[in-house]
């Protein structure tokens, strides 16, 4: 009897000598990939005084709300402008040249293909959009909006 208690105890000792091992092998390869993990890491980043202007502009991004925006509507299409100078100026044109303005900036249409559009020639149209935004630019040029 005194035999198999002896052995019983060293099979003990043994299972609970390879488990001990089995977890110093587990964590010794944790510990391997924690240190390529933070190896890679430190390879790929980057400081932020090393960033770009354009870089840094492109880390972040800005909700939009459509209330933040003022909109324009001719023809069943919207402009939407966000700043309040410009959509006050906007606003305070007349119809046909909000309806020009919009046409040729939303739907980036030709003068011939707006003055079908409203019913002018496209000569007309050209005219009415050339005066339009030059009188938009002075206007916000004379409350300080720069280009």
């Amino acid at each position: 009897m005194g035999g198999e208690k002896i052995m019983f105890v060293f099979d003990e000792y043994g299972a609970r000598h390879q488990f001990d091992a089995f977890c110093k092998t587990v964590l010794r390869h944790e510990a391997i990939s924690y240190f390529r993990e933070l190896s890679r890491q430190r390879e790929r980043a980057i400081q932020f005084s090393a960033l770009s202007q354009y870089e840094m502009d492109e880390l972040y991004t800005v909700d939009e709300y459509p209330s933040d925006k003022f909109a324009f509507s001719a023809f069943g299409h919207a402009l939407h402008i966000e700043s309040e100078l410009v959509a006050d100026a906007f606003a305070g044109l007349p119809d046909r040249e909000q309806q020009i303005l919009i046409l040729h900036c939303v739907l980036e249409l030709s003068d011939r293909e707006v003055g079908v559009f409203i019913g002018l020639s496209r000569s007309a149209v050209q005219r009415h959009r050339t005066k339009t935004l030059n009188e938009l630019r002075r206007n916000l040029k004379s409350k300080g909006v720069k280009n």
